[in-house]
């Protein structure tokens, strides 16, 4: 395989996972960042824990999809994270708050 055929293959991996996420996103409340992952989640509890005089973050996450090209499941039921970096939990627009403005499309 070559370097040129290894990085069409990445590409292609990359745009299902996008088109994967596109289909999906609508399904769940909240966006996650983490350091190492991004997930899609309709349940976050974020926990700001100390240990040692060190600040961490205790994330669990219900019925989620992870983004990873490299997972054969996305879809999960829980996950767990523990990190001493930044979080960032998003919550996602309801469709219905996405409404078409006053007058509809001609106005």
């Amino acid at each position: 395989m070559s370097a040129e055929d290894l990085e069409n293959y990445e590409t292609d991996m990359e745009l299902q996972l996008y088109r994967e996420y596109r289909d999906v996103i609508s399904l769940f409340s909240y966006v996650v960042e983490t350091e190492r992952r991004f997930y899609l989640a309709n349940h976050v509890d974020l926990q700001a824990r100390s240990a040692d005089g060190e600040v961490y973050f205790d994330l669990t996450l219900q019925d989620a999809w992870v983004w990873d090209v490299y997972r054969s499941a996305r879809f999960v039921k829980s996950v767990r994270v523990i990190t001493f970096k930044d979080v960032n939990v998003e919550e996602l627009p309801k469709v219905e708050d996405l409404g078409l403005p006053k007058g509809g499309l001609g106005a």
